[in-house]
């Protein structure tokens, strides 16, 4: 059994936090440090058009002398964005990520923001699969 991101999306929820294209990166930081997250899916107009992560502040702004709070966040955001659907299967995030070498994932279904998958949602599924493969193992062996 296989879990899809639907699947992870109906546990954890849909909820993502985000921030405007012209907030600046240190507003970006404080919702950040405020919600526990690595990154923020960039949003105008509902629309998504980037993600802000740890990654961006520590190498478009403080390797490169910028100011967070004179910096708009789509200057340093990321645009070429890796996306999935609900339907897509954990083992093919995990394949997506380690390529890409990203951590988060945008959820979209029917061109609309679904939702966000990071790495730990990820590797959480795997290891609630194996668990159960190897409690399925353990009984089969046993009886």
């Amino acid at each position: 059994m296989t879990a899809t991101v639907r699947q992870l999306l109906q546990v954890k929820g849909s909820r993502v936090f985000d921030i405007h294209p012209q907030a600046t990166v240190y507003e970006a930081l404080e919702r950040m440090a405020q919600h526990d997250v690595g990154a923020l899916l960039v949003l105008e107009e509902g629309q998504l058009v980037g993600i802000f992560s740890e990654r961006d502040y520590a190498r478009k702004i403080i390797l490169m002398g910028r100011a967070s709070r004179d910096t708009p966040v789509h200057e340093v955001m990321t645009t070429d964005l890796v996306t999935v659907s609900p339907e897509a299967t954990v083992g093919e995030c995990m394949a997506l990520m380690t390529q890409h070498r990203i951590r988060h994932l945008p959820v979209m279904e029917g061109g609309r923001l679904a939702g966000v998958i990071s790495i730990g949602d990820v590797v959480k599924a795997i290891m609630t699969e194996q668990e159960f493969l190897i409690a399925q193992l353990q009984q089969y062996i046993n009886s």
